[in-house]
């Protein structure tokens, strides 16, 4: 079994622009992180021109479908019956994106799948997350 699952997604980018602009995204999660969740999107898609990948809770996901979620540099919020808003926040500014909230429900039955929310902790490898910590200093 694959410790990694990855999904392209669909984005629309909020801009002051009428129409919505999509661009390419890709949600992955890793059983060897298993509190994680990972949203990147390619250079063309950012303003810098370079990839971009942010890194969140897997609870922030799972919650924010719900109902507002986050107070830190990711936020995540229902928008309709069928969209989801994730808000991406630097100090370079704000990007405010919505996906499909089924597309977000499937990655997340799929990462369930692969590690039951709860049951994070068994997937952790604490010696070797110390280590690196210590930088071999042990």
């Amino acid at each position: 079994m694959s410790t990694v699952i990855e999904q392209d997604v669909e984005a629309r980018l909020v801009a002051a622009a009428p129409r919505m602009p999509t661009i390419p995204a890709t949600l992955s999660y890793d059983r060897n992180d298993p509190f994680a969740v990972r949203m990147s999107f390619p250079a063309p898609a950012t303003l810098e021109g370079v990839d971009v990948a942010w890194a969140f809770a897997r609870e922030l996901l799972i919650s924010g479908i719900e109902g507002p979620a986050g107070e830190g540099d990711v936020r995540v919020r229902p928008y309709g019956y069928d969209r989801t808003v994730l808000e991406f926040h630097a100090p370079e500014g704000t990007a405010v994106i919505h996906v499909r909230t089924g597309e977000l429900r499937r990655f997340l039955k799929r990462a369930t799948a692969l590690v039951p929310a709860g049951r994070e902790h068994l997937h952790l490898d604490v010696d070797q997350n110390l280590a690196e910590l210590l930088g071999g200093a042990c």
